[in-house]
């Protein structure tokens, strides 16, 4: 299919995941746009939504940030379970559980066309 899924401005896309980037909790609206259920998500890498457009070295660049203690943020092209894709500004950062276990929490709001057409561009030299 490929196509573009189109989300209103005011879906927030919330995620947790252990330090080895598995999926502890997937939000209604994560949900809705990985057209993924959430027993089909949870336990699942993250990389599981990893769009073949985007290059490793974001994701490498988003890993040593967050392991590093500090919050990282870009603009991410994630694939569907239906072979779709949707755009995300995503925000994603070190956390501790309630009992003190470290977690990743990735925040993911709409981002604009200028964001997507900036890391289209920054993408393509990376590849």
């Amino acid at each position: 299919m490929n196509k573009e899924i189109e989300y209103s401005d005011d879906m927030m896309i919330v995620s947790e995941t252990c330090t080895k980037g598995i999926i502890n909790y997937a939000n209604e609206d994560f949900i809705k746009m990985s057209e993924y259920t959430k027993e089909e998500l949870e336990g699942q890498p993250h990389s599981i939504l990893r769009h073949y457009d985007m290059p490793k070295a974001a994701f490498e660049d988003l890993w040593s940030t967050v392991k590093a203690g500090k919050t990282w943020n870009g603009i991410v092209k994630n694939k569907t379970k239906n072979g779709n894709y949707y755009w995300v500004n995503a925000t994603v950062y070190n956390s501790k559980t309630p009992d003190g276990k470290d977690r990743i929490i990735s925040v993911r709001v709409k981002p604009t066309k200028e964001e997507i057409n900036k890391a289209i561009e920054l993408y393509n030299t990376l590849k």
